[in-house]
């Protein structure tokens, strides 16, 4: 059994956030239905591709069910309103008032589905004086605070080459679906999900909202280092580096037993947590002379063996050559008529009695828009057709492949 088997999602909107919260729902089971507009979710032009297949959008647009609908016409909303008499969830990441404008908001929507669950995903949330801003997830991560304690204190703070905040959110976005669905059996009714890109980034900054807010005291950028918090930085090897967290005082001792230094857990400076937070770089200093003669796998292996938290940087393609990685599961290599193969993260959390599964890659725009209008929405072939033929909707032709 699928944990979400039975239950079927609307996907509006496009890129990561919104696309990868249904992800989540469709590797668990769910019905995954990804409205596109007319030139496609812009994830389909996102990447490198492989034999002209696009490969990020072959990841995030697993599971589901591909139709293309023009949602600024009004026949398109037409056919967005007849699925979501249909579904158990909408989810949607349009900038706010766009779906109430569209005649598709919540009140429209669950006055002919009550228990409709609808996710909204936005910049700045449905409300307040930023609600109108448009804003990607990188610009709710510099909002948030996260993106200030970034990268190091001597330069301008960076981002992940990755869409962190959008990620972030849409992990909200399927939590809170999941939540919703349960008070859903519990009462019979629908709800909103507001989810804010930046107040999502802002959750992972809460080590450092109290301590400003009792203490004045303001996080910093610090590199490598997570303050107060001793030895617990990356460390320089003779070909890259290595990332020690010993600062519980039981490991500290083991690493100054490896290093051949077991004076220094006495040393005043080192003795207590305190000690060591207040002399981080003469600490810091005599851990690297001693790192810098190893290699980083070598480094590594010791300081494991030792019971000391440990591990190398590493890098996508050490991820593919990993033993742990490829003994749990964590990369899953799917087959694909257009693809050959191709790798992808594995569904994650990991659940002993209703694991997640990959049924195929992302399909083509448009690959299932005639079944689901027909099967979803009660569309007749004539109906379909004419709305072919004016554009409001498309169906994927093979003659592009």
């Amino acid at each position: 059994m699928r944990l979400f088997e039975g239950c079927r999602v609307l996907e509006l909107g496009s890129t990561v956030a919104g696309p990868f919260a249904s992800r989540m729902l469709a590797d668990f089971g769910a019905e995954v239905i990804k409205v596109e507009s007319p030139e496609g979710d812009v994830a389909r032009s996102m990447g490198p591709r492989k034999n002209g297949v696009p490969l990020y959008a072959a990841s995030i647009m697993r599971n589901k069910r591909t139709v293309v609908i023009d949602l600024r016409v009004a026949d398109g909303q037409d056919v967005v309103r007849r699925l979501a008499r249909r579904m158990d969830v909408v989810i949607e990441n349009f900038r706010p008032g766009t779906m109430e404008r569209w005649g598709l908001g919540y009140d429209a929507l669950a006055a002919e589905n009550p228990g409709l669950v609808l996710a909204r995903i936005s910049g700045y949330g449905q409300d307040g004086p930023y609600a109108d801003r448009p804003g990607y997830g990188v610009n709710g991560e510099a909002m948030s605070g996260l993106r200030a304690l970034t990268g190091e204190p001597d330069r301008p703070p960076p981002r992940v080459a990755t869409s962190l905040t959008d990620y972030i959110a849409g992990t909200y976005a399927a939590f809170g679906i999941a939540s919703a669905l349960l008070h859903r059996t519990r009462t019979g009714r629908g709800q909103v999900i507001d989810v804010a890109l930046y107040e999502s980034a802002m959750s992972y900054v809460e080590p450092h909202i109290p301590v400003f807010a009792s203490l004045g005291i303001e996080g910093r950028r610090s590199g490598s280092r997570l303050p107060m918090s001793t030895p617990n930085s990356l460390f320089p090897a003779r070909d890259g580096h290595v990332h020690i967290a010993a600062f519980a005082d039981g490991a500290f001792r083991r690493l100054a037993t490896v290093m051949g230094r077991p004076d220094l857990p006495d040393d005043p400076r080192f003795a207590t947590t305190r000690a060591r937070n207040e002399n981080v770089d003469a600490l810091e200093a005599e851990i690297a002379r001693w790192t810098s003669g190893f290699d980083t796998r070598e480094l590594e292996a010791l300081l494991v063996e030792a019971g000391i938290p440990a591990s190398r940087i590493y890098g996508v393609a050490d991820l593919f050559d990993d033993p742990h990685i490829a003994a749990r599961g964590a990369l899953l290599e799917v087959s694909d008529a257009r693809l050959g193969s191709t790798t992808v993260p594995a569904p994650m959390p990991r659940f002993s009695e209703t694991p997640g599964t990959v049924r195929w890659l992302g399909r083509p725009l448009g690959a299932d828009t005639r079944e689901v209008l027909a099967d979803l929405a009660g569309l007749d072939d004539a109906r379909i057709a004419s709305l072919l033929e004016r554009g409001v909707v498309r169906q994927h032709d093979p003659r592009s492949d």
